[in-house]
């Protein structure tokens, strides 16, 4: 029999839920029994489902939010602007269908037409991310609800109660029962849906790890879905600017928010070397006056701890690696309490360390990198197998015309935080950041297919051609 799984808050190591793991095959039975009766339903009734799904969130919001804050160990404030999220993305997600899966008719030949629909793929899996627990999962099962498909959603094993919640949103709102399923267990439980033959795809917000060792086990199987939305080792560059001050908060926004657990926080702060100084020292200066607690404790934080004390090791051994190549330490990454995962931002400068590793260290960790001109700089904003976000702040509107136009990334932005993005837009990257399938906004294009038809009322044809005299 399997393990439970059992889900404790970061901050104070207690106990928030515990559960059987799942039975996976019977999961996705259940769905795969349900898909046809959602599937039939009109486009207006599912649309009226989710809205209701919607006001069922609103009503339970500090309920949820408080759960998130809890299982995740971010901020109460935070949280609360995660389920505004789950709120606003049924709206979001229902002018998205309608204009990314609109029907169209066009006229042919002999009274004839071609007709453009869509069609859901089936049985969809989702796999969620521990740093979004509500927000990431929902922003792929409500487009796949919309679209007709039944989902079976795997969270991550690290925030299952917050899933669990989620899931009960959906029924308690009248979606059947058997069109949203879940599955708690671990890495094991995550692989079995993936490989299962009874899946029509499967929707993955995760690592890039991850999400290479599930474009792998996909190989064999391209008449399934894969939509991979995977992390960053997001570029900030900091050019010419006079508001020191406001280019320091954007750093320490696009680097420790969510205590730096987003995929499209910074990484690598780039800046021109020699006139770099006044920044780095507000951004030191604002960086010391954060503040680092429990996510209800009293003045709010503006960060909480990473998800676990293997993540914090992990960030920790990293951290050290970049000063054993020759990084030079502008702030450590300290640990204030022991046995618990909260992390003091760390800033490194890691210009003459020459084989720096790509990889995203998805915590409170900036990496500096100085640079002679603005071609090094985006030289090196491009020095990335990964693409997600960018963010330029300062230089003028050519400058910024000219960073838009070389740098890789599928998310770029000028003055704004590398974590700006709109629910309104779509949201994806290229390289290790993901599969061309990008979700939010354009989520509605990897949850159903178009079927084209040519069609007319009446049977007409005849042969002029070919054919032997009768």
């Amino acid at each position: 029999m399997a393990a439970d799984i059992i889900s404790t808050e970061p901050a104070t190591g207690a106990t928030v839920w515990q559960a059987p793991a799942s039975d996976v095959d019977a999961e996705v039975a259940a769905a795969r029994a349900a898909w046809a009766g959602w599937a039939s339903q009109s486009l207006a009734f599912r649309t009226e489902a989710l809205r209701r799904f919607a006001n069922v969130v609103r009503g339970r919001h500090e309920a949820l939010a408080d759960l998130i804050a809890r299982e995740t160990g971010k901020p109460l404030w935070e949280a609360r602007t995660e389920v505004d999220s789950v709120v606003n993305k049924v709206d979001i997600s229902v002018a998205a269908y309608a204009e990314r899966t609109a029907q169209r008719r066009m006229e042919g030949a002999l009274g004839g037409r071609t007709a453009l629909r869509h069609k859901p793929h089936g049985v969809l899996a989702v796999l969620g991310p521990y740093n979004f627990p509500a927000h990431l999962p929902n922003g792929h099962i409500i487009p796949a609800l919309l679209a007709g498909n039944a989902v079976v959603f795997k969270p991550s094993e690290k925030t299952p109660a917050v899933g669990r919640m989620l899931v009960e949103c959906y029924h308690a709102a009248g979606v059947p029962e058997g069109a949203v399923r879940l599955v708690v267990g671990g890495p094991d439980a995550g692989r079995a849906l993936a490989g299962h033959r009874a899946i029509d795809g499967l929707l993955f917000t995760g690592s890039a790890r991850a999400g290479l060792s599930l474009h792998r086990q996909f190989a064999d199987t391209p008449e399934r879905i894969l939509a991979l939305e995977m992390g960053g080792n997001n570029p900030l560059v900091v050019w010419d600017t006079v508001d020191i001050h406001s280019a320091a908060v954007l750093v320490i926004q696009s680097a420790f928010l969510s205590a730096g657990q987003r995929c499209t926080a910074a990484r690598r702060l780039i800046v021109r070397d020699g006139a770099h100084e006044p920044l780095l020292a507000e951004v030191v200066k604002l960086t010391d006056r954060l503040i680092i607690g429990e996510p209800h404790s009293d003045p709010a934080p503006y960060l909480g701890p990473v998800i676990d004390n293997a993540a914090a090791d992990t960030l920790t051994e990293a951290f050290l690696d970049l000063m054993m190549k020759g990084g030079r330490p502008i702030k450590h990454l300290e640990r204030p309490i022991d046995g618990r995962p909260f992390l003091k931002p760390a800033i490194i400068d890691v210009t003459d360390v020459a084989d720096r590793p790509d990889e995203e260290m998805f915590g409170p960790v900036l990496q500096m990198i100085r640079v002679p001109d603005f071609e090094a700089a985006l030289a090196e904003a491009n020095n990335t197998r990964y693409g997600l976000s960018a963010s330029l702040v300062g230089g003028s509107p050519q400058l910024y015309d000219q960073f838009w136009a070389n740098v890789r990334a599928g998310i770029v932005n000028w003055n704004r935080p590398t974590n700006g993005a709109s629910s309104s837009a779509p949201f994806g990257g290229i390289g290790l950041s993901g599969n061309h399938r990008p979700s939010a906004y354009y989520a509605a294009d990897y949850c159903a297919y178009p079927v084209v038809s040519s069609e007319a009322e009446q049977p007409r044809a005849s042969l002029g051609i070919g054919l032997r005299d009768g």
